[in-house]
Protein backbone atom coordinates (compact mmCIF):
# COMPACT_ATOMS: atom_id res chain seq x y z
CA UNK A 1 0.00 0.00 0.00
CA UNK A 2 1.20 3.54 -0.73
CA UNK A 3 2.37 5.90 1.99
CA UNK A 4 -0.15 8.44 3.28
CA UNK A 5 0.09 12.03 2.07
CA UNK A 6 1.72 14.28 4.66
CA UNK A 7 0.48 17.77 5.46
CA UNK A 8 3.69 19.16 3.91
CA UNK A 9 2.99 17.26 0.68
CA UNK A 10 -0.64 18.41 0.65
CA UNK A 11 0.50 22.02 1.09
CA UNK A 12 2.99 21.58 -1.76
CA UNK A 13 0.18 20.21 -3.99
CA UNK A 14 -2.00 23.21 -3.01
CA UNK A 15 0.78 25.62 -3.99
CA UNK A 16 1.25 23.84 -7.33
CA UNK A 17 -2.49 24.24 -8.04
CA UNK A 18 -2.39 27.93 -7.06
CA UNK A 19 0.69 29.38 -8.81
CA UNK A 20 1.68 32.82 -7.63
CA UNK A 21 -0.27 32.43 -4.37
CA UNK A 22 1.48 32.03 -1.06
CA UNK A 23 -0.40 29.57 1.16
CA UNK A 24 0.58 31.57 4.26
CA UNK A 25 -1.51 34.46 2.85
CA UNK A 26 -4.54 32.32 1.91
CA UNK A 27 -7.71 32.76 3.97
CA UNK A 28 -9.29 29.54 2.67
CA UNK A 29 -7.28 26.34 2.29
CA UNK A 30 -8.76 23.10 0.96
CA UNK A 31 -6.72 19.95 1.60
CA UNK A 32 -9.61 17.49 1.38
CA UNK A 33 -9.73 14.34 -0.80
CA UNK A 34 -5.97 13.80 -0.80
CA UNK A 35 -4.75 10.66 -2.50
CA UNK A 36 -3.28 8.81 -0.84
CA UNK A 37 -5.25 10.22 2.13
CA UNK A 38 -3.72 12.30 4.93
CA UNK A 39 -3.51 10.28 8.16
CA UNK A 40 -1.93 12.85 10.49
CA UNK A 41 -2.43 16.54 11.10
CA UNK A 42 0.81 18.14 12.31
CA UNK A 43 2.58 21.44 12.96
CA UNK A 44 3.23 21.92 9.24
CA UNK A 45 -0.22 23.54 9.36
CA UNK A 46 1.29 26.46 11.33
CA UNK A 47 2.26 28.11 8.01
CA UNK A 48 -1.46 28.85 7.46
CA UNK A 49 -1.31 32.02 9.55
CA UNK A 50 -4.07 33.91 7.68
CA UNK A 51 -6.33 30.88 7.18
CA UNK A 52 -9.93 31.38 8.28
CA UNK A 53 -11.40 28.23 6.71
CA UNK A 54 -9.45 24.98 6.62
CA UNK A 55 -10.83 21.82 5.05
CA UNK A 56 -9.21 18.44 5.67
CA UNK A 57 -12.37 16.40 5.10
CA UNK A 58 -12.44 13.00 3.41
CA UNK A 59 -9.02 11.79 4.51
CA UNK A 60 -8.02 9.22 7.15
CA UNK A 61 -7.13 11.55 10.04
CA UNK A 62 -7.47 10.01 13.50
CA UNK A 63 -6.96 13.08 15.64
CA UNK A 64 -7.00 16.84 15.40
CA UNK A 65 -3.53 18.35 15.86
CA UNK A 66 -1.29 21.14 14.63
CA UNK A 67 -3.94 23.87 14.61
CA UNK A 68 -3.04 25.67 17.86
CA UNK A 69 -1.17 28.47 16.11
CA UNK A 70 -3.97 29.20 13.60
CA UNK A 71 -5.29 32.24 15.45
CA UNK A 72 -7.50 33.39 12.55
CA UNK A 73 -9.23 30.04 12.02
CA UNK A 74 -13.01 30.36 12.12
CA UNK A 75 -14.12 27.22 10.24
CA UNK A 76 -12.51 23.79 10.51
CA UNK A 77 -13.85 20.98 8.35
CA UNK A 78 -12.65 17.49 9.25
CA UNK A 79 -15.74 15.51 8.22
CA UNK A 80 -15.37 11.98 6.85
CA UNK A 81 -12.22 11.03 8.74
CA UNK A 82 -11.46 8.68 11.67
CA UNK A 83 -11.57 11.28 14.45
CA UNK A 84 -12.60 9.91 17.85
CA UNK A 85 -12.63 12.99 20.12
CA UNK A 86 -12.36 16.75 20.48
CA UNK A 87 -8.79 16.92 21.75
CA UNK A 88 -6.36 19.15 19.89
CA UNK A 89 -8.71 22.13 19.65
CA UNK A 90 -7.57 23.96 22.79
CA UNK A 91 -5.41 26.49 20.93
CA UNK A 92 -8.26 27.66 18.69
CA UNK A 93 -11.03 27.66 21.29
CA UNK A 94 -11.19 31.44 21.34
CA UNK A 95 -11.57 31.87 17.57
CA UNK A 96 -13.25 28.80 16.06
CA UNK A 97 -16.89 29.49 15.14
CA UNK A 98 -17.74 26.43 13.04
CA UNK A 99 -16.61 22.83 13.41
CA UNK A 100 -17.65 20.27 10.82
CA UNK A 101 -16.97 16.74 12.13
CA UNK A 102 -19.77 14.66 10.60
CA UNK A 103 -19.02 11.05 9.62
CA UNK A 104 -16.31 10.35 12.19
CA UNK A 105 -16.11 8.08 15.24
CA UNK A 106 -16.81 10.55 18.05
CA UNK A 107 -18.50 8.91 21.02
CA UNK A 108 -17.52 11.25 23.86
CA UNK A 109 -17.79 15.03 23.85
CA UNK A 110 -15.05 15.61 26.44
CA UNK A 111 -12.98 18.66 25.49
CA UNK A 112 -15.73 20.39 23.52
CA UNK A 113 -16.05 23.08 26.22
CA UNK A 114 -12.86 24.85 25.07
CA UNK A 115 -14.75 26.03 21.96
CA UNK A 116 -16.16 29.15 23.62
CA UNK A 117 -17.03 30.93 20.36
CA UNK A 118 -18.48 27.93 18.53
CA UNK A 119 -21.76 28.77 16.79
CA UNK A 120 -22.06 25.87 14.35
CA UNK A 121 -21.39 22.20 15.10
CA UNK A 122 -22.06 19.69 12.36
CA UNK A 123 -21.53 16.28 13.93
CA UNK A 124 -24.02 13.99 12.25
CA UNK A 125 -23.24 10.30 11.84
CA UNK A 126 -20.92 9.88 14.79
CA UNK A 127 -21.25 7.53 17.79
CA UNK A 128 -22.82 9.65 20.57
CA UNK A 129 -25.14 7.31 22.48
CA UNK A 130 -26.52 9.11 25.52
CA UNK A 131 -27.86 12.36 26.92
CA UNK A 132 -25.00 12.61 29.45
CA UNK A 133 -22.61 13.15 26.54
CA UNK A 134 -25.04 15.34 24.60
CA UNK A 135 -25.41 17.58 27.68
CA UNK A 136 -21.73 18.56 27.38
CA UNK A 137 -22.86 20.75 24.48
CA UNK A 138 -24.46 22.98 27.14
CA UNK A 139 -20.92 24.21 27.81
CA UNK A 140 -20.96 25.98 24.41
CA UNK A 141 -22.67 29.31 25.19
CA UNK A 142 -22.85 30.48 21.55
CA UNK A 143 -23.97 27.25 19.88
CA UNK A 144 -26.93 28.03 17.62
CA UNK A 145 -26.75 25.50 14.78
CA UNK A 146 -26.38 21.77 15.50
CA UNK A 147 -26.50 18.86 13.06
CA UNK A 148 -26.78 15.59 15.01
CA UNK A 149 -28.75 13.11 12.86
CA UNK A 150 -27.31 9.64 12.52
CA UNK A 151 -25.88 9.40 16.04
CA UNK A 152 -27.15 6.41 18.10
CA UNK A 153 -28.80 8.84 20.55
CA UNK A 154 -30.80 10.44 17.73
CA UNK A 155 -31.64 7.06 16.19
CA UNK A 156 -32.85 5.66 19.52
CA UNK A 157 -36.08 7.70 19.66
CA UNK A 158 -38.85 9.26 17.65
CA UNK A 159 -37.75 12.40 15.83
CA UNK A 160 -40.38 14.53 17.59
CA UNK A 161 -39.14 13.39 21.03
CA UNK A 162 -35.54 14.02 19.97
CA UNK A 163 -36.30 17.58 18.89
CA UNK A 164 -38.14 18.49 22.10
CA UNK A 165 -35.40 17.02 24.31
CA UNK A 166 -32.49 18.50 22.36
CA UNK A 167 -34.01 22.00 22.25
CA UNK A 168 -34.90 21.85 25.94
CA UNK A 169 -31.26 21.03 26.77
CA UNK A 170 -29.79 23.65 24.41
CA UNK A 171 -31.99 26.74 24.80
CA UNK A 172 -29.82 28.94 22.53
CA UNK A 173 -30.23 26.69 19.47
CA UNK A 174 -31.74 28.40 16.44
CA UNK A 175 -31.28 25.50 14.05
CA UNK A 176 -31.38 21.76 14.75
CA UNK A 177 -30.66 19.17 12.08
CA UNK A 178 -31.13 21.72 9.32
CA UNK A 179 -34.48 23.05 10.54
CA UNK A 180 -35.25 26.32 12.27
CA UNK A 181 -36.05 25.80 15.95
CA UNK A 182 -39.57 26.97 16.79
CA UNK A 183 -40.12 27.62 20.47
CA UNK A 184 -43.45 27.94 22.21
CA UNK A 185 -43.84 31.46 23.57
CA UNK A 186 -43.88 31.57 27.37
CA UNK A 187 -47.33 32.36 28.60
Amino acid sequence: MSKPTTIKEAIKKWEEKHPGQNISEATEVALQFQFPPIEKMDNSLSILTKCQKLSLSTNMIEKIAGVSSLKNLKILSVSRNYIKNFSGLEGIGETLEELWVSYNFIEKLKGVAVLKRLKVLYMSNNLVKDWAEFNKLQELPNLEDLLFVGNPLYDSMEESVWKVEAVKRLPNLRKLDGETVLREEAE
